[in-house]
């Protein structure tokens, strides 16, 4: 029988499914979300607010405290009343039994089933305190309508959390279980304040309150129109309530930062969809512990623009955002130095033919200025140098998920938005990068084994970042330093024709990036304590011709940071570098007689190449003329270092630097002293070259490009040994020939020739 009795009562004692509640880190309501079963339930709070608990109980059962599950002596005044009636007019139960009947929801009111209440109270009151039972009634009685539970019925007929209730709102939620339909506006009004007010001068005749707060209660007017739920974070919402359906979970959110960022969403979506471009997304982590601090998951648009999609972990293509990952690592694998000069000229790789934003050539370029400016052509021609397979191996490291495709499917379009990743991802590794300076310079040279760890929304967790190591995690600190000051230069990226909103007193680390087609405009930026991520778009993926990083994201992403505490740079991690002689020109390690630079550089910058451009040149006594034993004595030469860039390099290059030099010409007479001055521009290789058809299906020549040193010079130009003929300054010739392999010859008027095979397939 004891047996029986003991197992009497279900473990589980509400099934029920529960809403999805999310609170900010001070403890303020963000959203929820209604329950599977179509009810709003919020899940049971630790404790009851003491005036609820003490309404409640002067309402329901004074004698909860004393009695065992059940109050005899009012069950025998309940049965006397209902009879003297003839019918039920009062029940006698207690909180205990209520509960009991509240978790056996559909059965029949029936002196058996009292029985069976009776029973199952006072095997709850075995189990639980008194504290807990309270807790399950508050949680699961009836409030009207859908609305079960206290949580949920403070903040619908009163807007505000359960602790926040006056005497006045609890004695109403205190009578309304009772008879919950009493609640609808404008029906019944009368009968629920006189059920109110008669709690309440039972309170003040019990002395719970006195007579000054019962007099102001009683003028406390009833609810009347239901208050919608604050939606301040939605998108976060969703994310929890795909992994933690049915929790109510305090977040990382700072609600007022949250506040803030969703008016700067509102702001720019009233503006971007004047121009059709109706998402965008931004999320802002604390570095140091990687909280999620602000999460915008979409513009309040509405539901023909994907309002309910939570851009903010969908893949997008990511344009050149990733650039500055792959300068991180050459810089760290010592592959490349910051004044690194990498080639900006006209590129085809494979049939890839990559193209700067601006369509023009520098010729050469710092690979620092390279990435500050976000140009196109050095960025593929640093990743062929560096090997497609091992960025994509190093990109792993940082967990991009979307990057998911074999090495081959993305070629080198991969550091041009050939691939896909998500604003989570990015901004998490940007906040691992971060963390890796400031932990080495605060640990004297230390790194942590989990320093890219995961973002983190649930305020009670804990973030484990492993143990200190000598070894770095993917990059050193160093290089990211070095990346970090890249980023940092002021000078407006390509494209921007008004840079109005750039705060020069805002230091940040910040790149943008475009993908093809204007479908995504990316911005994300990092300081010593913070990263904010942007991303703005059409979740349908359209484009749109006005849609860039630099316009359309980056000035949500420095409105989000002005929100936010200034914070120092970032400190160098000299442990982590070294200093070296760098040729100012070149950027490469000086040779002797290089102009010469101190740098700081990783570790590994010691070993990279020395510079190739400064070249030792033979002239004649007045400095004018290049001069070889074949014209002078050596008597009679100086010899000079000077600055040479290869052909095709220097005759862009020299258009944009009017300091550059370009080597004397030879004094008449020197033999063979022509070689290297002429390459060509286009094609570059031995690819194949495919004949394309205008509009009108007539097939278009190929044109073909060379760069001189000199460019005033008359070059001949021949095909197959047929002259067809010659060019002076602009050195582009169109080739009209039938398929298959062909020689192009050119000639100079010295006689220097180059020579190149070439392929012509028709498509």
């Amino acid at each position: 029988m004891l047996v029986t009795y003991y197992f009497s009562l279900p473990r589980t004692l509400f099934k029920e499914p529960y809403s999805t509640v999310i609170e900010s880190k001070e403890g303020e309501l963000l959203g929820a979300k209604i329950a599977r079963d179509g009810q709003w339930r919020f899940p049971a709070q630790d404790s009851v607010p003491d005036k609820f608990k003490k309404c409640i109980v002067y309402f329901e059962d004074e004698h909860f405290k004393y009695h065992p599950g059940f109050n005899p002596a009012a069950m025998y005044n309940a049965f006397k009343q209902n009879r003297q009636a003839g019918k039920i007019v009062r029940g006698g139960s207690t909180l205990t039994q209520q509960v009991i009947r509240l978790s056996r929801k559909g059965q029949k009111r029936t002196y058996f089933e009292k029985i069976i209440e009776i029973i199952l109270a006072t095997r709850l009151e075995f189990r639980h305190s008194k504290n807990t039972i309270l807790e399950l009634y508050a949680a699961h009685a009836p409030f009207g309508g859908n609305v079960v539970g206290l949580e949920m019925a403070s903040w619908r007929y009163f807007g505000v959390q359960s602790h926040q209730l006056s005497w006045a709102e609890s004695a109403t939620l205190a009578v309304l279980p009772n008879a919950p339909s009493l609640i609808y506006p404008g029906k019944n009004q009368e009968k629920l304040l006189r059920k109110r007010n008669n709690l309440l001068l039972k309170l003040k005749n019990e002395k719970i309150i006195d007579e000054q707060t019962y007099e102001l209660a009683i003028e406390e007017p009833l609810p009347q129109k239901p208050y919608d739920l604050p939606q301040i974070a939605p998108h976060l919402l969703q994310r929890v309530a795909k992994n933690q359906e049915g929790t109510r979970l305090k977040t990382t959110v700072n609600i007022a930062l949250q506040n803030r960022v969703n008016q700067i969403a509102k702001y720019y979506y009233s503006q971007y969809k004047q121009n059709e471009i109706n998402n965008l997304a931004i999320i802002v982590i604390d570095i140091q512990n990687r909280n999620v601090i602000s999460y915008v998951g979409n513009s309040p648009s509405d539901e023909d623009h994907q309002k309910d999609v939570d851009i903010i972990g969908a893949p997008r293509s990511t344009g050149s955002i990733l650039k500055p990952l792959l300068y991180a690592a050459m810089i760290d694998e010592g592959e490349i130095l910051p004044n690194t000069l990498v080639p900006d000229i006209p590129t085809q790789i494979s049939g890839y033919t990559p193209q700067n934003f601006n369509l023009t050539f520098d010729g050469a370029v710092p690979a620092h200025r390279a990435l500050a400016r976000s140009l196109n052509i050095p960025s593929v021609l640093m990743l062929q140098s560096y090997g497609v397979n091992k960025f994509y191996e190093e990109l792993q490291k940082f967990k991009l998920r979307d990057i998911s495709k074999q090495p081959d499917h993305y070629g080198l379009s991969l550091i041009l938005g050939g691939a896909e990743s998500n604003l989570w991802d990015l901004c998490r590794t940007y906040a691992g990068m971060s963390s890796t300076v400031n932990h080495f310079n605060s640990s004297n040279g230390k790194y942590r084994t989990k320093e890219f760890s995961e973002l983190n929304y649930d305020n009670s967790f804990v973030q484990d970042f492993g143990s200190e190591s000598n070894q770095k995690t993917i990059l050193g600190a160093g290089a990211i330093w070095q990346t970090y000051n890249a980023m940092e230069e002021v000078n407006r990226p390509e494209g921007d024709e008004a840079w109005k909103f750039y705060d020069s007193s805002l230091k940040i680390a910040w790149k943008t990036g475009t993908s093809f087609g204007n479908r995504d405009a990316w911005a994300i930026g990092t300081n010593s304590r913070y990263v904010v991520g942007v991303w703005v778009g059409n979740a349908s993926g359209e484009g749109r011709p006005s849609l860039t990083g630099v316009s359309s994201a980056a000035p949500i992403l420095f409105d989000v940071f002005n929100l936010l505490p200034r914070t120092h740079w970032f400190k160098q991690p000299s442990l982590d570098l070294t200093q070296v002689d760098v040729c100012k020109l070149s950027g490469h390690l000086a040779q002797d007689d290089c102009p010469k630079i101190k740098q700081f550089v990783p570790l590994k910058g010691k070993s990279t190449s020395v510079c190739p451009y400064h070249k030792t040149v033979h002239l004649d006594p007045t400095g004018k003329f290049r001069v070889n034993s074949s014209c002078a004595s050596v008597d009679n030469m100086i010899t000079k270092k000077w600055f040479v860039l290869p052909p095709v390099m220097e005759w862009y290059y020299k258009n944009q630097h009017i300091e550059y030099l370009p080597l004397p010409p030879f004094l008449e007479g020197c033999q063979g002293a022509q070689q290297g001055a002429m390459d060509f521009i286009y094609p570059k290789d031995n690819r194949k070259i495919y004949l394309t058809k205008n509009f009108n299906s007539v097939i278009q020549p190929v044109i073909i490009k060379v760069a001189h040193s000199q460019r005033e010079k008359e070059l001949y130009w021949y095909l197959d040994n047929k002259y067809v003929g010659s060019t002076k300054t602009f050195h582009e010739m169109p080739i009209n020939t039938s398929t298959g392999f062909h020689y192009i010859t050119v000639v100079d008027e010295t006689g220097f020739e180059i020579r190149k095979k070439i392929e012509i397939v028709s498509e």
